[in-house]
């Protein structure tokens, strides 16, 4: 049995926390959370000692591995202190505010000799998964280019004030159009050589964005859009476009994926399902327990996490510059 402590243990980590009861071969034993009576509530309904520092979550022996879901300036911190202490780790994202700070987890995941995960969990979401799995079947040719968004409430129930700030890495981009970006580069399947962009917040007066409209070009010569949007009273659009050398895909989160050929859209069979989130969290961590049980790769890994995040680097200095940025490294 694999013990688990979830450091940041709130609104996502509840979630989180019921995905790890259903797992084989998982079990919380742990939760962290600065505020004692909401470390209390969280303890309560989930099980497992609490902790209001995560210091002393990583020492504790009966953790084998951790969830680290806490605001985003403190992820390589958090990270890298895991990884020294021989933990796994499962990171939320964004891994990092910078890539810099990735190549630092990075670094010590290595050094450690630990497991790091990212929870990037489109890559476990049905939609998701019926459309790669249609693009590796091959008939569609290869996607050449793709449209994603999410345009959705900004100030939901459970938004902090450090969510609103840039130092602490906060914005609707790396808060959840991270999740929009992520999945057009997974399906893509190819590399981002250079992003341009907007960005601002369009709907709140905050500091960081609420709003995000990134063009990316990827190698092999596709193009990319994301759009990225907290709006302050609408109704939520999560989907995506692929147009491919011999079809296109279309991908509702809330209602599944369409395969398009002869100007016809046909139901992809078995790519909805209800409470697509929660059963993508359950699958998320089978295949973290079966990495950590069978010493095998993780399906999302830190140098993924690290290309993501350069890419919103360059969405940054692309919007700071009004330019088009290239990035660095990229074939």
């Amino acid at each position: 049995m694999t013990g688990i402590g979830i450091i940041g243990a709130g609104d996502f980590g509840a979630a989180h926390a019921r995905a790890i009861k259903q797992v084989h071969g998982l079990h919380l034993v742990a939760s962290c959370r600065g505020n004692n009576n909401a470390l209390a509530a969280f303890t309560s309904e989930h099980g497992g000692r609490g902790y209001t520092d995560w210091r002393k979550l990583l020492d504790d022996r009966d953790v084998d591995a951790v969830l680290i879901a806490s605001p985003h300036h403190l992820h390589a911190e958090m990270a890298i202190g895991a990884a020294k202490a021989g933990k796994h780790i499962m990171l939320e994202k964004p891994m990092a505010a910078t890539a810099a700070a990735c190549d630092a987890i990075n670094a010590a995941v290595a050094a450690g000799r630990v497991k790091l995960m990212m929870a990037h969990l489109m890559h476990f979401a049905l939609p998701c998964m019926a459309a790669r799995q249609a693009l590796e079947e091959g008939a569609l040719g290869r996607p050449l280019i793709g449209s994603s968004w999410i345009i959705k409430l900004w100030m939901e129930h459970n938004r902090r004030d450090w969510h609103l700030r840039k130092a602490t890495g906060g914005g609707m981009l790396l808060t959840a159009g991270i999740h929009a970006l992520d999945r057009l580069v997974w399906l893509m399947d190819d590399d981002v050589v250079s992003v341009s962009a907007m960005l601002g917040a369009k709907f709140h007066g905050q500091e960081a964005d609420d709003t995000a409209l990134l063009g990316l070009r990827f190698a092999g010569g596709g193009l990319g859009q994301v759009q990225s949007v907290g709006y302050r009273n609408g109704a939520a659009g999560y989907a995506m476009d692929l147009v491919c050398e011999q079809g296109t895909l279309r991908i509702d989160m809330d209602r599944g994926t369409m395969l398009g050929r002869d100007t016809t859209w046909i139901d992809l069979p078995g790519s909805f399902e209800p409470n697509w989130m929660h059963n993508a969290l359950v699958r998320e961590w089978s295949a973290m327990r079966d990495a950590i049980a069978d010493d095998k790769p993780v399906p999302v890994d830190g140098a993924y996490g690290r290309k993501i995040i350069g890419i919103i680097e360059a969405a940054f200095a692309s919007n700071e510059t009004r330019r088009e940025h290239e990035i660095a490294g990229a074939r």
